[in-house]
C-alpha cells in the first residue's frame, strides 16, 4: 500500500513521521516527543536508549526486566537491588528468591586497614585524603594546613621551603634562616655578636 502521508510511521503513536522530526532506532522511527521509555516515560536519546526487539526502554528499566535478578544486581557493584520494577508497569518473571548477603563486610580487618593507613598531616594531625592533598617537604598536607610557619601566608610550590619538618615562605626563612648582614634577610647594617 503506498504510503502518501510523504513520511513513515512512529513506532509508538504509529503517525506520520517526518524527517526533520525524526530518530531512529532498531529500523523504526519515532517522533523527538515518542522517543520514551515505554515503562517510566523518560525522554531518552542514543546513548540512554537499550532496545529489545520493538520496545525501547532507559537503561534502567532495561535491565530491570531484562537484566540479570536477584540481589545486588541492576544498580551497579555492591548495591542491594529488591527492586522489581512494579511501580513502572514491568511484569517480571519471578525466579525462586536468593538468599541475603550480610550487610557487613566479610573482611573486617581488610576494611580497617584502609581506614588506618589514610596519611597524616603533620601541621594538624588529621588524615589527609587525595582530594585535598598536596606534598611539600616529602610529607601530605591538607589544602588549607599548607601555610607558612612564621606569617601564616599560603604557600605554593614556587614560594615554600621546608626546614626541621615545618613550611615556610621565602621571605620568612631568609629573614629567620638565611645569612645575615648587609643585602641579606632584609637588614640593613651587620649583626654584631656579642
Amino acid at each position: 500500500m503506498p504510503n502518501w502521508g510523504g513520511g513513515a510511521k512512529c513506532g509508538a503513536c504509529e503517525k506520520t513521521v517526518y524527517h526533520a522530526e525524526e530518530i531512529q532506532c532498531n529500523g523504526r522511527s519515532f517522533h523527538k516527543s515518542c522517543f520514551l521509555c515505554m515503562a517510566c516515560r523518560k525522554a531518552l536519546d542514543s546513548t540512554t536508549v537499550a532496545a529489545h526487539e520493538s520496545e525501547i526502554y532507559c537503561k534502567t528499566c532495561y535491565g530491570r526486566k531484562y537484566g540479570p535478578k536477584g540481589v545486588g544486581f541492576g544498580q551497579g557493584a555492591g548495591c542491594l537491588s529488591t527492586d522489581t520494577g512494579d511501580h513502572l508497569g514491568l511484569n517480571l518473571q519471578q525466579g525462586s528468591p536468593k538468599p541475603a548477603r550480610p550487610s557487613t563486610p566479610t573482611n573486617a580487618s581488610k576494611f580497617a586497614k584502609k581506614v588506618v593507613d589514610v596519611d597524616k598531616c603533620p601541621r594538624c594531625g588529621k588524615s589527609v585524603y587525595a582530594a585535598e592533598k598536596i606534598m611539600g617537604g616529602g610529607k601530605p598536607w591538607h589544602k588549607s594546613c599548607f601555610r607558612c610557619a612564621i606569617c601564616g601566608k599560603s604557600l605554593e610550590s614556587t614560594n615554600v621551603t621546608d626546614k626541621d619538618g615545618e613550611l615556610y615562605c621565602k621571605v620568612c626563612y631568609a629573614k629567620n634562616f638565611g645569612p645575615k648582614g648587609i643585602g641579606f634577610g632584609g637588614l640593613t647594617q651587620v649583626e654584631k655578636k656579642e
